[in-house]
């Protein structure tokens, strides 16, 4: 077990329950946030590995949500994933412009899923 902490910020129930599942199983330890601004304040909170970004979000999206961790001295050494529905390059190309780590088109595969934040996070497999 890594015990190494994700936050997922993610307004889909489904693939909240998604996530949970796959990365635990991997031995993550993962809390969720249903938005932007929920997520941000999780974050600030501290203490977590990785971040996990939905792109398309009620009250803050998630290039919002990457710039403001960006800017918070605390947080920006934070790995984010982003994942999107969005498969155009300008959409993975926007998210790196704000600071993204990496970008995952959904739906997510499982195996890429862990593997990248075993990378990110330093987590042993």
């Amino acid at each position: 077990m890594s015990g190494k902490r994700i936050l997922v910020v993610e307004d889909g129930i489904t693939m909240r329950l998604f996530y949970q599942d796959v990365l635990g199983r991997a031995g993550f330890v993962v809390e969720e946030a249903a938005n932007g601004v929920e997520g941000l304040e999780k974050a600030l909170l501290g203490g977590f590995d990785l971040m996990i970004v939905d792109i398309n979000m009620p009250k803050m999206d998630g290039y919002e949500l990457v710039t403001r961790i960006r800017r918070e001295p605390s947080l920006q050494a934070i790995p984010v994933v982003t994942i999107s529905t969005e498969a155009k390059d300008a959409d993975a190309s926007r998210a790196y412009a704000v600071g993204a780590n990496f970008y995952i088109v959904k739906p997510a595969d499982p195996v890429l899923l862990v593997e990248t934040a075993r990378l990110l996070t330093g987590a042993q497999a």
